[in-house]
């Protein structure tokens, strides 16, 4: 097993590698004898400078095995600062870059990605099986980001601090097309208190979304970390800033409906606490039947307005409508959502909705008010399945469908230190 190498951070102290074991003295007329001791190399080279941030940091060593690496990182600002003696110190340094180490301890290399506009100091120390001790301090610096250049802030559902359903996914929402979406796949860690496994997709190529094979485990605690600084996400594009999510999975909290019945099931941790009677669509066009699948509840109105101009169906139009309903709740984007229907005589008895699930006024108002976002709605019984992109009905991929379609087409086990692989594509 590879182990991973994490080691406090401390101020860099020169700009250039420097070698601390002795060298051996040479007369004029002599071939030169290399130093006693492992001889240690690093890449990139010490002195560069404008490297990609996307680039990893590699540590070699011959004659010997690696006992310690550091990497370090520290504004270009700051560090220019300091050089200068404007400040008295490097300022506030960036987390320690941690890092893989291979079994036989002669390669170590870097797990995340560097930050842009950074220097860059790594310290290394090797011993041989003599007991000789080499250290080497090498320094970089990796070229700075702005303006276009730089990744903005993806939004992320659930929103920190959130309690959320059992079958709430991890939404993540760039403002720009990503092109390089298996790098960025695996600079996104999700972790819980109860271990599962979960993976990405990708609905459309500015959105990744998250799910666990099956719906998380209820009452516990859920870490999303982005480690986008350095993310290549598209050609020149990088991401410069880190982002943890924490949210909380509350009770489960499932509901079915079989269509033909008119009745909606409620149960609570295993438990029914309430049987509600519904009047679904009429089924007579593709647009007006009520869909079949796994519903993800995604978000919740005490008014709504609802126009089917919205979902493709221009005032005008056969079957168009227009009308205000109470305490609606959305479970999916091509217009259904559950609500209250005072004007449908129908309820309990027959389908004579939209594709909407009417209720009474008391039902619709409990149900919203009882719901969370992520909480599961499952259907059946009707000629129209849920797609797998329309809204959160993501659970409609079968496990193998859903992984097949991830970039990384691997689990990723949220009691793991990391993704299944690489941000930097390539091993030790």
């Amino acid at each position: 097993m590879n182990r991973r190498v994490r080691l406090a951070g401390r101020l860099a102290t020169g700009t250039v590698a420097v070698a601390l074991a002795a060298t051996a003295c040479t007369a004029a007329e002599e071939e030169p004898k290399e130093a006693p001791g492992p001889r240690i190399s690093i890449s990139p080279a010490p002195g560069e400078a404008g490297i990609a941030p996307n680039t990893p940091v590699r540590v070699s060593v011959e004659g010997g095995v690696l006992t310690d690496v550091t990497v370090e990182q520290v504004d270009r600002e700051q560090w220019a600062a300091a050089e200068a003696g404007r400040t008295d110190g490097r300022g506030p340094a960036r987390a320690p870059v941690t890092g893989t180490l291979s079994e036989d301890g002669s390669a170590w290399v870097s797990d995340w990605n560097l930050a842009p506009g950074g220097v860059v100091s790594v310290y290394a120390t090797a011993r041989d099986d003599g007991g000789e001790r080499t250290e080497v301090v090498s320094t970089f610096g990796t070229h700075a980001v702005a303006g276009e250049d730089r990744l903005a802030e993806p939004f992320v559902l659930p929103q920190d601090g959130q309690t959320v359903g059992v079958g709430m996914p991890v939404v993540v929402t760039f403002e720009e097309p990503v092109e390089n979406r298996e790098q960025v796949e695996n600079s996104m860690h999700v972790t819980s208190e109860e271990a599962t496994e979960g993976a990405w997709n990708w609905p459309n190529e500015t959105t990744a979304v998250f799910r666990p094979k099956k719906y998380w485990e209820p009452h516990q605690k859920v870490t999303v970390d982005l480690r986008l600084t350095g993310v290549e996400a598209s050609e020149g594009v990088f991401g410069t800033e880190d982002r943890r999510i924490g949210f909380e999975v509350g009770r489960e909290l499932i509901a079915t409906m079989h269509v033909p019945e008119h009745r909606m099931h409620v149960e609570v941790d295993g438990e029914r606490v309430r049987s509600i009677p519904v009047s679904n669509g009429k089924g007579e066009r593709h647009f007006n039947t009520t869909t079949s699948g796994i519903h993800v509840l995604m978000e919740k109105y005490s008014r709504l307005v609802m126009d089917s101009a919205t979902v493709g169906i221009p005032a005008g139009s056969p079957g168009y409508y227009r009308v205000e309903a109470d305490w609606a709740v959305r479970t999916s984007n091509s217009g259904e959502f559950t609500h209250a229907a005072p004007w449908n005589g129908s309820i309990g008895y027959a389908n004579r909705s939209n594709g909407c699930t009417n209720m009474s006024v008391s039902d619709a108002r409990w149900f919203h008010d009882n719901t969370l976002m992520g909480d599961v709605l499952e259907t059946t019984g009707t000629a129209r399945e849920l797609e797998w992109d329309n809204g959160w009905g993501f659970y409609q991929r079968s496990w193998e469908q859903w992984l097949e379609h991830s970039e990384t087409g691997e689990p990723q086990a949220t009691d793991s230190d990391g993704p299944p692989g690489g941000v930097h594509g390539e091993g030790l």
